[in-house]
């Protein structure tokens, strides 16, 4: 039973951190883009 609830919640965790993530890899991605080409 244990083992189940810890499993939903490393799940919940990791797509907690993916979303969290998300919006600063697409800056980094903008910013690394802007700076290349300029």
């Amino acid at each position: 039973m244990f083992r189940a609830i810890a499993d939903v919640l490393r799940q919940v965790g990791a797509a907690i951190a993916t979303v969290v993530t998300l919006p600063f890899r697409a800056l980094a991605r903008l910013f690394g883009g802007a700076s290349a080409t300029t």
